[in-house]
């Protein structure tokens, strides 16, 4: 199968047939029996490639983000209702460009937007992690949809250490962010 081969007219009309054009396709609920590797990757910076050759397009690549899934297996997959490729991700499959912070009535909220245009709110269902790499450096993620989260690039995650509160903690003072009544510890406030 080639990048060409996946009829993206049929998976837009079906997008906005189930709920309009912005609506994101219910890959939760295709299940092909074709299963494949053509080559998909996204890269570390968020870029996406197919056979070694970057795709340009961002309109494409949104389309092609708007269809991705992570199965129980752990592997992600880009689904359609015909089929359903591998795509190799070398860290998430989002990078988060940048978080703002929305009064709401019961406290504030913090909205992610995403490198290819999602916006996601963090609550429980969407949480904010943060691991820690070799060099001790933080590794912040929040989870976009189904299993799929966004690295948070670095001016992000500063601009959401500034929105987040130093708290105290059993091992000392932490940095907490909070969005729609949920904590989120980002780890120690230095």
């Amino acid at each position: 199968m080639s990048v060409a081969s996946i009829d993206l007219a049929a998976l837009l009309a079906e997008a906005r047939r189930l709920g309009g054009a912005s609506a994101l396709p219910p890959v939760e609920r295709w299940n092909p029996s074709h299963c494949g590797d053509i080559g998909m990757e996204i890269r570390a910076d968020g870029s996406w490639w197919h056979e070694g050759a970057r795709i340009g397009r961002p309109p494409l690549v949104r389309l092609f983000s708007t269809i991705l899934r992570k199965d129980p297996d752990g592997a992600i997959y880009l689904v359609t209702p015909g089929e359903k490729v591998l795509v190799r991700v070398e860290d998430a499959p989002f990078i988060a460009v940048r978080v703002d912070e929305l009064a709401e009535p019961d406290g504030a909220a913090l909205a992610f937007t995403t490198n290819v245009g999602d916006v996601v709110i963090a609550d429980a269902a969407h949480p904010i992690r943060v691991e820690t790499d070799r060099d001790g450096a933080p590794r912040p993620y929040v989870r976009v949809r189904g299993g799929l989260e966004a690295r948070l690039s670095r001016a992000c995650f500063y601009d959401l250490a500034r929105l987040s509160l130093a708290e105290d903690g059993p091992d000392g003072l932490r940095l907490c962010a909070r969005s729609r009544g949920a904590m989120f510890d980002l780890g120690a406030a230095e």
